[in-house]
């Protein structure tokens, strides 16, 4: 039985996600944490899911937000990291905004399964699944170059072991 945490789970991909886990058997899949920092969103997920599901977990909270990440990874067995601001218009005027969430909350992703992983002695470790862009080939902007920087951070955390 497995645990997934979805950060970003109210956007495009997570809700689409979580419609796909809900599928599985319950057997398969026995808890979804639902993690984005937009409560209105959170309520017309809620309210678009007509048949309401036990297994589902709402988590406030923001990947900039590492003590909040590492409360919510907390017996996760599976992370899927789909949280990021992703308007390329968003990148160039807010450029230390992009920094922020896609690169610094990946480091805030990345540690908080660290530490989760630790905390349980090594045993049970958490498989992280980190989205991507194809802007982050050759990236002509601040969109493309964070998502390239978060690759590598998720990258070379694999060798840190």
């Amino acid at each position: 039985m497995k645990s997934v945490l979805i950060t970003g789970g109210t956007g495009f991909f997570g809700q689409a996600m979580v419609k796909h886990l809900l599928t599985l058997p319950d057997e398969g899949i026995y808890r979804i944490c639902i993690y984005s920092r937009d409560e209105a969103k959170q309520a017309t997920m809620r309210a678009m899911l007509t048949d309401p599901d036990e297994r589902l977990r709402w988590f406030i909270g923001d990947v900039r937000d590492q003590a909040r990440l590492r409360q919510a990874m907390e017996g996760v067995d599976v992370v899927i990291h789909a949280a990021a601001l992703k308007r390329i218009e968003t990148g160039f005027y807010n450029p230390q905004e992009m920094i922020k969430t896609n690169i610094e909350g990946a480091v805030n992703v990345i540690t908080a399964a660290t530490e989760e992983c630790r905390h349980r002695g090594g045993a049970n470790p958490i498989r992280v699944v980190a989205l991507s862009t194809d802007k982050a080939y050759q990236p002509v902007s601040p969109y493309g170059l964070s998502k390239a920087m978060a690759e590598s951070l998720f990258l070379s955390a694999n060798n840190t072991r």
